[in-house]
């Protein structure tokens, strides 16, 4: 089944590397063709998409820090999200089930919350990309006390009409499996 998994996402990389090379040349301009039949210039670069995803996650992180749930999900699709969280339940199904769950987790701190992102790495292939991070998220209860979490995130993120949106995400903290306890403020 692994090897399935692997082929079948082998192929998708190659396939998505082929069609953004292949967008990506322009074509040749038959000879002693009139100026009007060259190609128009190209427009000039706008930020990368890689840039792009990187604003993306930074924008995600000053709404984290203003607890702000709304603008949290500007960054998700509207359309066929699905989310593995850090809590349960196990599963997120949709904008608004997750929606939802981040209205529940940030009215559960009434002090002030701070997000940290770190190790970003993000690779864009054609209009699909994927990228993982360290998020550190540090929560202030009633009584003042804080607490502090550590995670690894993965998400998907896919461009349409322009901009990029996050379609799959999965937060998890290790576990000792001797123990079967979990790792909150997980180190390399």
């Amino acid at each position: 089944m692994n090897s399935v998994r692997r082929l079948t996402a082998a192929m998708v990389v190659s396939f998505g590397m082929l069609g953004a090379a292949n967008a990506a040349t322009p074509p040749a301009a038959a000879p002693g063709a009139s100026p009007a039949a060259q190609p128009a210039a190209a427009k000039p670069a706008g930020p990368s998409d890689k840039a792009q995803i990187e604003a993306l996650e930074k924008g995600f992180g000053a709404a984290f820090n203003a607890k702000d749930a709304s603008r949290i999900m500007s960054f998700y699709t509207h359309d066929g999200l699905f989310v593995f969280d850090v809590g349960p339940p196990r599963e997120h199904v949709g904008w608004a089930d997750y929606k939802k769950d981040w209205d529940g987790f940030l009215g559960s701190f009434p002090g002030p919350v701070v997000f940290k992102l770190s190790e970003l790495s993000v690779t864009v292939v054609g209009p699909v990309a994927y990228g993982h991070s360290i998020q550190s998220i540090t929560t202030t209860a009633k009584d003042g006390s804080t607490s502090e979490l550590v995670v690894r995130v993965t998400d998907v993120y896919r461009k349409a009409g322009g901009h990029w949106k996050i379609v799959q995400e999965h937060v998890s903290i290790p576990v000792d499996t001797d123990t079967m306890k979990p790792d909150p403020l997980s180190k390399p």
